[in-house]
This record gives structure tokens, C-alpha cells and sequence, in this order.
């Protein structure tokens, strides 16, 4: 029987400079780290505050990568 198994792992990643920096540094370590990554889903998003200003971006990533056999 041929068919696919894939795990779905959430990871969270930060940047300084804006949510599409945090969503590519954890796509990049999850690339880094797993194999047969397939794609991403931006569960969650937030900011840090000093002053009144945004200091940092967060974001929860739900990353799929299919097992190997």
C-alpha cells in the first residue's frame, strides 16, 4: 500500500524587523533541522512593546514535514 505519513510540530521564531522576517527565520531553522518540510501555517501572531513602540515580532509557525519511510 502506497501512501504518505506527515507530523505537523509548532515551532515559534522572533525578529526585530517585521513578521515576514519571523516567519522566514523559522521556516529557515525548520529547513535546517527537519527533513521534507512541505509547507507552514502562521497560527499566531505578536508584538513586543517598549515605550509604546514595537519592538520586536513574534510569530507561532505549525510546520509540516513528511516522515521518511
Amino acid at each position: 500500500m502506497a501512501g504518505t505519513v506527515a507530523r505537523v510540530t509548532e515551532i515559534t521564531s522572533r525578529s526585530d524587523t517585521s513578521f515576514e522576517d519571523a516567519i522566514n527565520v523559522g521556516i529557515d531553522r525548520a529547513n535546517n533541522t527537519l527533513r521534507n518540510v512541505k509547507g507552514a501555517w502562521v497560527k499566531d501572531m505578536k508584538v513586543e512593546l517598549e515605550n509604546g513602540a514595537v519592538t520586536a515580532y513574534q510569530v507561532a509557525l505549525e510546520v509540516t514535514f513528511v516522515l521518511d519511510d
